[in-house]
């Protein structure tokens, strides 16, 4: 169950591979992070609790790339076909960056600051290793 992952990016992962946002809140004083953190930077306890985010939010910053990393240009990404990213401020007040699926990028008018999205997950498998992207998509 959840009580028994560590406080890290590898059980974050784990839980986007299971199509679950999770982040963490210091038991001490409440703060949550996402992604998760071992120890709270706010009051530096190390008692913190998983929490389930919903995952619906709001589109805070946006940018359209077309000069990609060699990782996005292996995914077919670059000039003529460019991808969106942002700043996704969720409904518990977190902010957080992630893939922006659905809009198309030849079509910028579709797309707003403020706008309601939710959590899409993103699955990929290269030479045999599966992993998974956050992503967030218009609600």
């Amino acid at each position: 169950m959840w009580e028994n992952r560590d406080f890290s990016d590898l059980s974050f992962q784990a839980f986007l591979s299971e199509e679950k946002l999770m982040g963490c809140r210091c038991k001490n004083c409440g703060t949550a992070y996402l992604p998760p953190k071992p120890i709270c930077t706010k009051c530096f306890h190390r008692e913190l609790e998983w929490i389930e985010l919903p995952g619906i939010g709001k589109l805070a910053a946006f940018t359209c790339i077309s000069v990609v990393p060699p990782a996005m240009a292996q995914e077919g990404f670059g000039r003529k076909n460019p991808y969106f990213t942002g700043v996704v401020e969720l409904a518990e007040g977190l902010r957080v960056d992630a893939r922006i699926q659905g809009i198309d990028p030849g079509k910028p008018e579709a797309v707003s600051v403020g706008m309601a999205m939710r959590t899409d997950c993103i699955h990929k498998e290269k030479e045999g290793v599966k992993s998974t992207v956050l992503a967030f998509r218009p609600a």
